[in-house]
């Protein structure tokens, strides 16, 4: 693996334990890993392999967006009404989902990829929802994007149709996934427990899955509280809320992710931050009508000492994918639910989309944060752009008036995988292509259409 340079970038914004920012400052890369990071003309290391010019470029580690279903959505994407209820536009998802074939979702995934990449994001985290697991893994492996995937199982009847499976062949499934993908390409793709949500899971098939993750060392994710008429269903029918159910059962704990989270109560908070529960907020698909600043208490959760990361969800729940773009979201939000311009401060949200999201996938350790030791997962953008001018703090243009377009150059694990702003694993062009031709076919195959308010003839 060859050895790289960032050379003189004007900034460094390293998320390391003090937060450092460093202005003209020299990171070196060797062997996938991070071997210095300090002011330029401390660092004495010389000879790299590839040198980047980081005049007029700002550096950041790589964005993680732990709640991103990676497989279905591109080729369907923008096809949905606003106007559609949850329950039917999620059962059109799953239609939807279950006609792509391997090899459609192997395009699928590499184009969700490449958009993530382009925009910064180096580490994703799939909820279960990839048909084809070993398509969507050759995807991400082709890509150099970092991952964690899974299937996802339930044993109860549900309205989503998804396949409901008897208790023990559900957690044989975990454990063999666990097995087939648990470290794939030095530890790049990573294999967790994806329960799809309490709501459609037995207490046995719950509890049964925090044992896995905790004999396997890694996290356990479920969808839980998304809507309040959900969380009430959920009370009316077990006894009590989501998470205080998760809790009841000793299934919440420190190598818990919990998806969405939207609907919660201070009780749960509470519960929560006692069991180290981490929670990832998706806060562009929350924002649609679902109560983001009516319900969410995310600043209390943080308050609180919980690790909250940021997600997209699917393309077609988000509609885009950009990592900045969610953090600038994410901040705003709250500043207005609150009507405090002191809540969630553009440094929260970076760490959201950063050093948080790296400690709710257990990666802690290895990402989320340069510094010396830890992968090289790194993002560079261009400044010598209008919406970056002028530059004092640069974490207040990153947040406030970037976005993942100015992305020049992303490194993972070492590797060079997007240069330029262009991908160096694919064309894009004629990926783009590919996928419409796909989504084409599945719309045919699948009969779903739409009427929208304007006519397209």
């Amino acid at each position: 693996m060859c050895s790289i340079k960032v050379e003189r970038a004007s900034w460094i914004i390293t998320l390391d334990q003090k937060r450092r920012i460093i202005k003209d400052g020299s990171i070196y890369i060797e062997d996938g890993r991070i071997v210095a990071v300090e002011k330029a003309d401390k660092l004495k290391l010389e000879g790299a392999d590839i040198v980047i010019e980081g005049l007029n470029k700002v550096i950041t580690p790589g964005f993680i967006n732990n709640h991103m279903h990676i497989s279905y959505a591109h080729p369907v994407r923008g096809i949905f009404p606003d106007d559609l209820p949850l329950m039917t536009y999620l059962n059109y998802v799953f239609k939807l989902q279950s006609a792509m074939k391997p090899h459609e979702e192997y395009y699928a995934t590499l184009l969700a990829v490449t958009e993530l990449l382009k925009s910064g994001c180096t580490c994703f985290a799939d909820p279960g929802s990839i048909g084809s697991l070993e398509s969507g893994v050759k995807a991400i492996l082709d890509a150099g994007i970092r991952a964690v995937v899974g299937r996802d199982v339930v044993d109860k009847p549900n309205p989503l149709h998804l396949p409901v499976r008897e208790t023990e062949e559900a957690v044989k499934m975990l454990e063999e996934t666990l097995r087939a993908y648990s470290d794939l390409s030095n530890g790049r793709v990573k294999a967790w427990v994806t329960v799809f949500s309490p709501d459609y899971a037995s207490d046995e098939l719950l509890i049964k899955a925090k044992e896995l993750a905790d004999r396997y060392r890694t996290v356990l994710t479920l969808h839980t509280s998304f809507s309040e008429e959900g969380v009430k269903n959920f009370e009316a029918n077990r006894g009590r809320r989501p998470i205080e159910h998760l809790a009841h059962l000793g299934v919440l704990g420190e190598n818990v992710l919990l998806s969405h989270a939207l609907v919660v109560n201070e009780r749960e908070i509470g519960l929560l931050a006692k069991s180290g529960a981490k929670v990832v907020h998706c806060p562009s698909a929350a924002v649609r009508g679902f109560g983001a600043t009516k319900f969410g208490r995310f600043p209390e959760m943080l308050d609180k000492g919980i690790h909250v990361s940021l997600g997209s969800d699917a393309a077609n729940s988000s509609y885009y994918l950009d990592m900045v773009r969610l953090m600038y979201l994410a901040m705003v939000l709250y500043k207005d639910a609150k009507l405090n311009k002191a809540v969630m401060p553009p440094e929260v949200a970076l760490e959201m989309g950063t050093i948080n999201g790296a400690w709710g996938l257990g990666l802690n350790e290895e990402v989320g944060s340069i510094e010396v030791g830890k992968k090289a997962d790194l993002v560079v953008f261009d400044t010598k752009r209008a919406e970056w001018r002028s530059i004092f703090y640069p974490v207040n243009n990153l947040i406030y008036s970037a976005d993942g377009r100015s992305v020049d150059t992303v490194i993972v694990d070492g590797r060079i995988v997007v240069q330029s702003g262009t991908p160096r694993y694919v064309n894009e062009q004629d990926l783009c292509g590919r996928v419409q031709e796909i989504g084409e076919d599945i719309l045919k195959r699948t009969n779903v259409s739409f009427n929208y308010r304007w006519q397209v003839e």
